[in-house]
């Protein structure tokens, strides 16, 4: 009687597991007429990614905005008249969007040279406009609070775009090298380089990526999706995490303060 339950328990036991293993036997089966088949599922994801051309007009209209951004800052908060860095900053981008091909397809160096220049350039003009803004609400008081806090958001709105700007310009050494295929080890590790599943194995990071990349630094104060790898992209996402941080407080800060 005891070995008719002990095997009748045995039975109940081992009976649920065969479709288990039917279905491991499955799957198994697949994953190999995958890989006889050459499927995309098969092949891994190689590193550098085919050659492919970049549009330059993103980061063209990006500039722009951000040098735009810069003209509606009052006066106290700019160095010298508000219109002079703003018209600089044009001179260098007209001069760049006469130089640059709407497409890049190699690397030009000069030209490398005159955005990395521009994009520094408005860089540190919103830097002063962020210190300006800073030492004015700590020292002074003023009649306008809302003209304060309406230009602490348009330097929190140039940190995220002129940001975006850095990281497009320095991962992989820059877009020229990216367009030809001569790319330099990645400075970001984006989702898509992590998993051979996600198609198409040969995508590369487009300005879009790198504009999202510095929404969510500059929301987060920290790294979401994309991941640096270089010591240079990490500092250059801890300036701008540093940057908003103080930017969002001082905007929190003065917007209490209007309304209590």
């Amino acid at each position: 009687m005891d070995g008719t339950l002990d095997t009748h328990a045995r039975l109940q036991v081992r009976t649920p597991t065969r479709p288990l293993r039917l279905a491991a036997t499955a799957g198994a089966d697949r994953r190999l007429l995958r890989m006889a088949s050459g499927s995309p599922a098969a092949r891994a994801r190689e590193y550098p990614p085919p050659p492919a051309t970049e549009l330059f007009w993103p980061a063209q209209a990006t500039v722009l905005g951000a040098i735009v951004l810069q003209l509606t800052l009052p006066e106290r908060l700019t160095v010298g008249p508000a219109w002079l860095l703003p018209t600089l900053e044009g001179a260098l981008l007209l001069g760049l969007i006469a130089s640059t091909p709407r497409r890049l397809e190699r690397e030009h160096p000069r030209r490398r040279a005159v955005a990395l220049a521009l994009i520094a350039f408005v860089s540190a003009a919103n830097i002063f406009s962020l210190g300006a803004l800073t030492h004015f609400l700590l020292h002074h008081h003023t009649r306008h609070p809302r003209e304060l806090l309406v230009a602490g958001v348009l330097i929190w709105l140039t940190n995220f775009l002129i940001f975006a700007l850095w990281y497009w310009e320095l991962d992989r050494g820059g877009p020229g090298k990216r367009a030809a295929g001569h790319d330099e080890p990645p400075d970001f590790l984006f989702p898509q380089m992590t998993d051979d599943r996600i198609e198409p194995l040969n995508w590369r990071p487009q300005f879009i990526d790198y504009l999202y990349v510095s929404l969510t630094n500059a929301t987060a104060f920290s790294p979401t999706d994309a991941m640096p790898l270089t010591p240079m992209a990490k500092g250059v996402m801890g300036v701008q995490s540093l940057a908003s941080l103080v930017t969002a407080g001082l905007i929190v800060a003065r917007a209490v303060n209007i309304l209590t």
